[in-house]
């Protein structure tokens, strides 16, 4: 396994900042950057940093965990983040109109798995992606377009 961690800080620009480090790290891991799983990395990390930062109002840590040797491309990404908060995560069920609420659904959707556990005096919200995880834009009932571009 590969880990790397980067600190995210209690700002909102920091998810935009957040996204072009996971990016980075996964094109660096060998990973093509237009594979699935690089949208599908980016996006996840996108909800879960931005749940960290806008519901904490704490810093937070993103760790990226990659599998490495022979069989590394048939095993999953893991994506952590822990902040301060020890207040489980909770998925909503947002109103057709709301332009938020829609986070923990689209991890879920997206990843393989996910959870969380308590960490010190916050908490860990984890999840795992398949290599041949699915892009955002397929399937999807919502513009994934539109909603990166409102969290920059």
């Amino acid at each position: 396994m590969l880990q790397v961690q980067t600190a995210v800080q209690a700002d909102p620009a920091e998810v935009g900042r957040a996204r072009r480090w996971a990016r980075s790290r996964l094109t660096g891991c060998g990973f093509a950057p237009d594979a699935p799983i690089a949208e599908t990395l980016v996006l996840v990390v996108s909800e879960l940093v931005t749940n960290a930062v806008v519901h904490t109002g704490s810093p937070a840590v993103l760790r990226l965990v990659f599998p490495v040797g022979g069989d590394a491309g048939h095993r999953p990404v893991r994506v952590e983040v822990t902040d301060a908060s020890d207040v489980p995560p909770a998925p909503r069920a947002a109103a057709d109109e709301s332009t938020n609420g829609r986070g923990l659904e689209l991890v879920s959707f997206l990843t393989t798995r996910w959870g969380w556990f308590p960490d010190g005096s916050g908490k860990r919200v984890w999840c795992e992606l398949a290599p041949d995880a699915p892009c955002p834009a397929d399937g999807l009932a919502f513009d994934t377009e539109a909603l990166l571009a409102a969290e920059l």
